[in-house]
């Protein structure tokens, strides 16, 4: 009973389900890449949140430690932190969260600093070692805490990189015996972004056109004590594109697309024998499998995502539905007033995560204030009525603010 709850806790640990396919070569089967802390894939901001889950050219904002920290080397002001909270998984439990606390400060007019910290609590598991043994309560947690260092190399352009720690209790402290070698795993990991910016003349004013990439979680495996219990990181390639049109002096609208791709090696398929398969010919699939599958459990995680980009067992057609596309929308109104609208489609094959999202923001100031809130487009997806909220304040504002 008690390796069973365990397995429960690192399945909130893992990303989504082991789908495999009994179809080798099936494009149209149910597979998605499997990675550990997932954590680290949630968007937890309410900005990027309302529109779909895009960021990586969005418009610099104190969220952007996150999407993409190179957007940092634009930001106006000298600085500023951000506070946001996101109640997880709330069709099926009442204690999952997310919370994210980032700020960034200007060490010179082309160089910027940022931090963040998130915390993702798996709220209270009761592990027992049978039926009828007492049950103890666990508190699994993940943790990752990250830097970055952003610069303006030209005009128009910026890159940054960041060095991050991350940290995963899938027993929350709680003392089980049976579990000894199951320890919290701990992984290094870094990123690498870019992103251009630059004024755009429309015959109602200025406006922009950006672009962002940041490749993120390039790192080592996340071990929990064993061999038989390490995980690759969620490495992640996010590339976008924005454009802000001016309606007129007072009014903007921006368009906003994210296209992401894991760079994680695929898990090899478990085959099945086919009716008209000799015992033979099924025997050496399956030896082909074991080998696969062996190679995919010791496998590097840099040459990996390397090799992600030709490894699916469906080929090249499966390859693109690992591609996942978010497109977002955002007016603004004098700069202070946001209304926002998005959408994320993820393959049918590859985890099915498909829903539509809204917004509004409120900025000051001193201080801005957003709201997200997931409408799930599949059935049954436990990200429906997922809410996220979120608090900036800068600098400049709060200086101003004191100085009264």
């Amino acid at each position: 009973m008690k390796k069973i709850s365990i397995f429960l806790i690192a399945i909130f640990s893992l990303t989504n389900i082991f789908g495999q396919s009994s179809l080798e070569g099936d494009v149209n089967v149910f597979n998605p890449i499997t990675t550990g802390v997932p954590f680290l894939s949630i968007a937890p901001d309410a900005r990027g949140g309302a529109m779909g889950d895009v960021g990586a050219a969005t418009s610099p904002d104190a969220y952007s430690q996150y999407w993409n920290p190179s957007k940092f080397a634009f930001i106006d002001g000298a600085g500023g932190v951000s506070l946001s909270y996101t109640p997880w998984l709330r069709k099926l439990v009442k204690d999952i969260d997310l919370a994210y606390l980032s700020g960034y400060y200007k060490i010179a007019d082309i160089q910027t600093v940022s931090a963040s910290l998130r915390y993702f609590s798996l709220g209270e598991v009761m592990i027992r070692k049978d039926a009828t043994s007492p049950a103890i309560t666990a508190k699994p947690y993940d943790l990752a805490v990250d830097a970055s260092y952003a610069r303006i190399l030209a005009e128009n352009f910026s890159m940054g990189v960041t060095l991050r720690f991350i940290y995963s209790d899938l027993l929350g402290g709680a003392p089980v015996e049976e579990a000894e070698s199951l320890t919290p795993g701990a992984a290094v990991a870094a990123d690498i972004s870019a992103f251009y910016s630059s004024p755009v003349v429309f015959p109602e004013g200025e406006g922009f056109a950006r672009g962002g990439l940041n490749i993120s979680n390039i790192g080592s495996k996340l071990s929990y004590g064993d061999d038989l219990n390490m995980a690759f990181l969620p490495t992640n390639m996010r590339l976008g594109g924005s454009l802000t049109y001016p309606l007129d002096p007072y009014n903007k609208l921006s368009v906003n697309l994210d296209l992401n791709k894991l760079l994680v090696p695929s898990r090899p398929v478990a085959p099945t024998q086919g009716d008209d398969e000799s015992d033979a010919d099924y025997a050496l699939r399956e030896s082909k499998y074991e080998t696969s599958l062996s190679d995919y459990n010791n496998g590097d995680p840099i040459a990996g995502i390397f090799t992600s980009f030709s490894d699916a067992p469906g080929g090249f057609s499966e390859e693109l539905q690992e591609i996942m596309w978010s497109l977002g929308l955002e007016y603004a109104y004098n700069n202070q007033f946001f209304a926002r609208a998005g959408y994320f489609n993820e393959s049918a094959n590859k985890g099915n995560r498909k829903y539509a999202t809204i917004g509004a923001g409120f900025k000051l100031n001193v201080f801005s204030l957003d709201v997200a809130y997931v409408v799930s487009v599949a059935q049954n997806n436990p990200l429906d009525q997922t809410l996220r909220f979120s608090l900036a304040f800068t600098l400049d504002g709060i200086k101003q603010l004191t100085a009264r």
